[in-house]
């Protein structure tokens, strides 16, 4: 049977057996299925927990689900059983790709190591989704989005940016090692596209966060002897903030010295001396100069800032909410989003941020009920459905699907 949600984009071809749970995982096989990839999700007779985890249109279908599982193929397996181990190494025969976000003693007790993997079909790229390596002491440790954003200093930093440690207000830890796992994959297959030598592929959720945030935040503790703590100063000023404006906000930024330039030129604020006439100069007192200005974008409204920012070339945005994307004229007009028929009704999802002239990506379908395809997809490498046919675990809370 041909895959209803086979793509054309840039992955199309790829096959995928997706493991994986929660988001990190999803999130990057998510944009897998938008490429083109032919996504097959592995679920246990309960279901991925993110079937439950907010609301939807129905049992098992929250809109987090319901995003980050778009355009895959659900096969329910139990892999506790010799059938259901016997159809995933039937799937595995015929894909290029395998991905889980168990831990590794867990994959391994159940027969899918590496290694066994590798025997069945040894061109695959085999990618682990981890929270700590496990190379390391805490390999065996549980990772959540929160832990990792305590465990990697985004805590911390938001605690220097605003007095108070934090979490932000996005599930940071799980995307950014989602994307991640993607590129790592990807960069294997195109390995493999070039040598036609398969391999394992480990992404820690941990160490992802760590080169995420030293990115800037190495700065100076790099160095031998080190030149300074490990923070860079002007994303963590407690004066970095959008500037309240006389009915408002304003997010702003006047940094390089040509727009400094500009704005001291049109505004003409009293505060202005030549201390602060080069951006060396503003970075070594960056906290003081967030707040006179600060004090200076009280003085004229949100849209007289923004009309005269953006005319004088720099860089400026009202603070919008996360409803408002849904409305936004520049997303609407390049068709950002995507308005999808599904069982429940039209789904408008977030569409795929990337463009590609030849082989473009797009949604590639809704998200499927649980072992919505096993039959289908079973059938594919001639397996019957009804040997491996278990019934589906409905988790319910006392306010519903939990």
């Amino acid at each position: 049977m041909i895959n209803p949600n086979k793509g054309t984009g840039p992955l199309a071809g790829v096959r995928v057996i997706d493991l994986t749970a929660m988001v990190m995982g999803p999130y990057s096989t998510q944009i897998m299925a938008d490429m083109g990839a032919d996504v097959i999700k592995i679920e246990p007779p309960a279901g991925d927990n993110t079937r439950y985890i907010s609301v939807g249109p129905a049992p098992g279908l929250s809109g987090v689900f319901v995003n980050v599982n778009r355009g895959k193929r659900s096969v329910m397996l139990d892999l506790q059983t010799a059938e259901g181990k016997k159809a995933l190494r039937a799937l595995i025969e015929t894909a290029d790709v395998f991905i889980h976000s168990m831990r590794s003693k867990a994959i391994a007790r159940l027969g899918f190591s590496y290694a066994d993997v590798c025997a069945i079909n040894p061109a695959i790229v085999y990618t682990n989704c981890y929270g700590y390596s496990r190379r390391g002491p805490d390999g065996d440790k549980p990772a959540y989005d929160d832990t990792m954003q305590a465990e990697c200093g985004l805590t911390h930093v938001q605690q220097l940016l605003t007095g108070r440690a934090d979490f932000v207000g996005t599930i940071m830890a799980d995307k950014v090692a989602g994307l991640t796992v993607l590129y790592a994959t990807t960069m294997a297959l195109f390995h493999r596209e070039r040598s036609g030598e398969g391999q394992e592929v480990e992404v820690g959720m941990f160490e992802t966060m760590a080169s995420f945030m030293l990115v800037e935040h190495a700065n100076g503790a790099m160095f031998d002897p080190p030149l300074s703590k490990a923070h860079y100063p002007r994303a963590v000023a407690p004066n970095r903030r959008p500037y309240r404006t006389r009915d408002g906000y304003v997010a702003a930024l006047i940094y390089n010295d040509k727009h400094w330039s500009l704005f001291v030129d049109a505004v003409k604020p009293a505060w202005v001396g030549p201390e602060l006439a080069t951006l060396a100069q503003r970075a070594r007192q960056i906290d003081k100069v967030y707040g006179l200005l600060g004090e200076t974008f009280l003085e004229r409204t949100t849209q007289e800032w923004l009309d005269l920012l953006l005319k004088l070339g720099i860089p400026a945005a009202p603070l919008r909410t996360t409803d408002e994307l849904f409305d936004n004229p520049h997303l609407n007009a390049v068709g950002f989003f995507e308005t999808l028929d599904t069982p429940q009704g039209k789904v408008r999802f977030p569409g795929v941020p990337t463009w590609f002239s030849q082989t473009p990506g797009k949604v590639a379908g809704p998200a499927p009920a649980l072992g919505a395809d096993t039959h289908d997809v079973l059938e594919e490498v001639g397996i019957s459905a009804a040997v491996v046919e278990t019934a589906p675990i409905v988790v319910v809370s006392e306010e519903g699907p939990a």
